[in-house]
């Protein structure tokens, strides 16, 4: 078996961005990996601006107690004049500071009365100014390729008035289920049968990963159909996701059926728990991820091994999120053979400190287990774990994002 870290990298290494770029309207930007680096197209702020409401005036011209006259009140959208020595201007939140204007005096520090200004406590040279470019500065980077656009990045983009966004294609995936025992959701079950829970846990998975899931097959246990369902899935789509029979039994026929239809094996089997039968190989060059049958361990080996790929095929900047630390609230002292990731619940103390509390029942079978969790919490192998130990934290909100 492969260690867990290097199997992880293997598939990380295994893509590389997609060659298809498009362009789409800001509105549709959300989601999308940038496939080009954009530079700021104007200043900003574009003009020095308040940011408060007060009075502008040249910092030269205060004396304490001296009041100074306004010239001008200046609203937002207005165009100043100068400022005169030896005046003020009244401004607003976002008004243009007037030319010869230094400093903003926030209004709860003067006093105005009969068009004179009394400034009631010493200001301090340029306080209070947003200054253009201060933000953005014109023909500066602003956003680099691989960014996964959000709301705070469509704000930028907004701000800078661009309307149309490079992007690469949107990544297309095929999964492939397997197995005689499986029948859809809606149908009635018969005696040995079992819903098909993958398929639509892999699609949503897959769609919150902001892929677009083009083929979902399911296919008997032979391998004729196993094999012909890889060749339309390998020619149709970027990556292709295998559910079940990659293991070693008689019906695991997803390894054979790649193997025959001329795809090349490059991973199989991980040290690691739940999820240790994982295969990686490639047929029509497009990579294929042979996931294991029991949905809390593909669940397990998706978030882990299959999202930094897709990451990369996305053309993202970075394949591997970050983890965290936290304290282990198990009941007793674990150790393992494998690497193995326990299902648990986050919690922050009041003190800051991360707690991560198990599920109870780790059973592979438990799929309940999937919507209580946070995130996984990694047991080292050949490792006595006893209760309280700092072990790395893998969030879902950041690892299936």
């Amino acid at each position: 078996m492969l260690d867990f870290d290097i199997a992880q990298q293997r598939l990380v290494d295994a893509g590389q961005a997609l060659e298809r770029t498009e362009s789409v309207s800001l509105p549709l930007a959300r989601g999308r990996v940038l496939a080009e680096t954009l530079n700021a197209a104007l200043n900003i702020p574009p003009a020095d601006n308040s940011a408060m409401d007060g009075y502008a005036i040249r910092f030269a011209d205060y004396q304490a107690g001296k009041a100074l006259p306004i010239q001008q009140r200046v609203y937002a959208g207005d165009v100043p004049e100068a400022l005169q020595a030896g005046y003020a201007a009244r401004l607003f939140t976002g008004s243009l500071i007037p030319a010869n204007a230094d400093t903003v005096v926030i209004q709860e520090l003067c006093s105005e009365e009969n068009n004179q200004l009394s400034i009631l406590e010493a200001p301090i040279k340029g306080q209070h100014v947003r200054y253009a470019g201060e933000d953005m500065a014109q023909q500066q980077p602003i956003l680099q390729r691989g960014t996964l656009l959000d709301s705070s990045h469509i704000a930028m983009l907004a701000a800078q008035g661009i309307t149309d966004i490079p992007v690469y294609g949107r990544l297309r995936v095929g999964i492939l289920t397997t197995g005689n025992e499986l029948t859809e959701p809606g149908q009635a079950l018969k005696t040995g049968q079992i819903y098909n829970s993958n398929a639509s846990m892999l699609r949503a998975l897959a769609e919150e990963m902001h892929t677009e899931v083009t083929h979902v097959i399911h296919a008997p246990d032979t391998l004729e159909a196993i094999q012909a369902a890889l060749e339309k899935l390998s020619h149709e789509c970027d990556l292709v996701l295998t559910v079940g029979g990659v293991s070693v039994g008689d019906k695991d026929l997803v390894k054979p059926a790649i193997e025959a239809a001329g795809g090349e094996l490059q991973l199989w089997k991980v040290r690691m728990k739940p999820g240790k039968p994982v295969a990686l190989a490639k047929l029509n060059n497009t990579p294929i991820i042979g996931l294991p049958g029991n949905p809390v361990s593909a669940y397990a080996v998706f978030a882990l091994m299959v999202t930094p790929l897709v990451r990369v095929l996305q053309g993202r900047s970075h394949a591997l999120p970050r983890t965290s630390y936290g304290k282990l609230d198990c009941e007793t002292t674990l150790h393992g053979t494998r690497e193995e990731f326990l299902r648990v619940q986050a919690i922050t103390q009041d003190d800051g400190s991360l707690h991560l509390l198990p599920y109870p029942q780790q059973g592979s079978g438990i799929i309940s287990s999937l919507a209580w969790a946070t995130g996984l919490a990694r047991v080292p192998a050949d490792t006595n774990v006893t209760p309280g130990t700092q072990v790395r934290y893998y969030d879902f909100a950041h690892w299936c994002a």
